[in-house]
């Protein structure tokens, strides 16, 4: 058994990283300034869009996403259960209501059918996730949007660098968020990336994202600045710091070879774990384009002899950090009292919560790691048998 405890996340960072907070701390600009600029200048060349925002989180960029395309009162926006609070969170922030369509049961992304059905006279915006890393069925969103003339904001935290038929999630749709959180496939601490080609959209989100000031609030104090500005709408407090970007730029850089590196952990997974009864492994319609942020099998108790909180409780007895992504929206206290759901209302979401377990899976791992998970994973079923 594995002696000390394997994280289920963790980041790479490397001396490139180091030496430009080092060079960014003794420059004395700590806030957003030209590292921002230089990260937002590489994101966009990376992904292939024309604008790109950095803020603070990605639930700042669905936050300022919503509310560009017009999102407010009595609107609704469709969306899957199956994703974190965040999603969801910023529809209500706006004061309009998330709407839930089911996901599929194999890639457990949102059902294109279940978003058609979903539809009424108040929606006013698709915002499906990308879930684990592998792209929605964009082309079959796109066109449920275009019918009902939606625009479509994805929540791709999971997803850099996911491709959907050959081209980059962020030149899909309308307006694409991005995370940067600690457990990201590229990180800045906590950090996101809004990205965009249409200009309207950028604008409004550049002027949101900071006090609703009519001049960029870090030029006030160079030396081509000016002290001068007007506040034109009630704006957020959403940029990114040059520390965290100082972190990104580099990480953009290796954002490539981090995902190699994490698809072969998923080819390994893949080879070690194929066969055992009880353990379904994930549905990949194209592995080389899945951005694998997450690995996540299903446990069949029936099969398996085990349920899954007692297979989890398995693994971290010895030393295997795990998680569960994610608690469907619609079974937390908030949503469901809300709007009076019931588990069995998205039944695939909720399906899936109860035999699904995400593994750890990073570009920090080692080989010996990866050995460890598989390991564990086999002494588990072949116990649970006997």
């Amino acid at each position: 058994m594995r002696q000390e405890f394997l994280p289920f996340a963790a980041p790479l960072l490397g001396d490139e990283e180091i030496g430009e907070v080092v060079e960014c701390l003794r420059s004395g600009w700590l806030t957003t300034g030209h590292k921002t600029k230089q990260f937002e200048r590489e994101f966009c060349e990376f992904i292939g869009a024309k604008h790109a925002l950095a803020v603070n989180s990605c639930t700042a960029a669905l936050h300022l996403a919503l509310e560009a395309v017009g999102v407010g009162p009595g609107d609704e926006v469709v969306t899957t259960p199956m994703t974190f609070t965040a999603t969801a969170a910023v529809i209500e922030h706006l004061g309009a209501r998330p709407v839930f369509a089911d996901c599929e049961p194999g890639t457990l992304n949102v059902d294109p059918a279940a978003i058609e059905r979903r539809i009424t006279p108040r929606t006013k915006a698709i915002l499906p996730v990308h879930f684990a890393g592998q792209a929605c069925d964009m082309d079959a969103i796109g066109a449920v949007a275009r019918a009902h003339g939606l625009p479509v904001i994805e929540d791709a935290a999971h997803a850099i660098p996911t491709r959907y038929r050959g081209r980059l999630v962020g030149t899909l749709s309308d307006i694409t968020c991005f995370s940067f959180y600690a457990t990201k496939n590229v990180t800045t601490g906590e950090g996101g990336m809004v990205v965009t080609d249409r200009e309207d959209y950028a604008e409004r989100m550049k002027l949101m994202h900071l006090h609703g000031m009519s001049r960029d609030a870090w030029k006030r104090y160079t030396q081509q600045g000016s002290w001068s500005y007007e506040i034109l709408a009630p704006g957020f407090k959403y940029n990114l710091t040059d520390i965290a970007a100082a972190i990104g730029i580099h990480q953009l850089r290796k954002c490539h070879a981090f995902h190699r590196r994490r698809l072969h952990i998923a080819n390994q997974y893949d080879a070690g774990l194929a066969g055992i009864p009880g353990i379904a492994l994930p549905q990949v319609e194209d592995r080389e384009a899945h951005g694998w942020h997450l690995y996540v099998i299903q446990v069949d108790a029936a099969q398996l002899g085990v349920d899954r909180n007692a297979f989890i409780e398995r693994l971290v007895a010895r030393n295997i950090g795990v998680s569960v992504h994610f608690i469907p929206l619609h079974v937390h206290p908030y949503y469901r009292e809300r709007y009076a759901l019931q588990p069995g209302d998205y039944p695939n979401a909720w399906a899936a919560y109860e035999r699904i377990v995400s593994l750890p899976i990073y570009a920090k791992m080692s080989d010996e790691d990866v050995r460890h998970v598989i390991e564990a994973v086999q002494d588990i079923a072949r116990e649970a048998r006997r």
